[in-house]
């Protein structure tokens, strides 16, 4: 009997840990080149298809030292298409609607498409601080 017991005790504890470490997210995430994960939040909402405006972008978690953004939209449907991006300077954590140069999003009429806007933050010299990204479907 006290083998039983040892063996759930330690079965209830592992358990236990686990759920504590998903919800206290031990492991800091990272990019894969030891820059910091940076939070990314867009909307498809009021942008047209096939315009070039892009949406407004709200950032989390920007490193100490940033200067620079850089925007990449990758359409995940087709992403042998090059939609592009641009950088633009670093002035806080809200980026306006049409901030950044690209190709619009704009698949075939009655289809969505899913899209990733991936974001570097740059130092002065242009080193990466950390990057993030967001997906959406458009049209919304």
């Amino acid at each position: 009997m006290g083998r039983r017991v040892a063996y759930w005790f330690t079965v209830i504890v592992l358990a236990a840990l686990c759920v504590i470490a998903l919800y206290f997210n031990f492991s800091q995430p990272a990019s894969d080149d030891g820059s910091a994960s940076l939070s990314l939040r867009f909307s498809w909402a009021g942008i047209p298809a096939c315009a070039s405006i892009s949406p407004a972008f709200e950032l989390g978690s920007m490193p100490a030292g940033t200067k620079r953004l850089s925007f990449m939209m990758t359409d995940l449907n087709m992403p042998t298409f090059h939609h592009g991006g641009s950088a633009i300077a670093y002035a806080g954590n809200v980026v306006s609607q049409g901030a950044i140069h690209y190709t619009g999003p704009c698949p075939p009429r009655g289809e969505h498409h899913n899209y990733r806007w991936t974001m570097q933050a740059l130092d002065a010299a242009g080193n990466v601080l950390g990057t993030g990204s967001a997906e959406a479907v458009f049209p919304p």
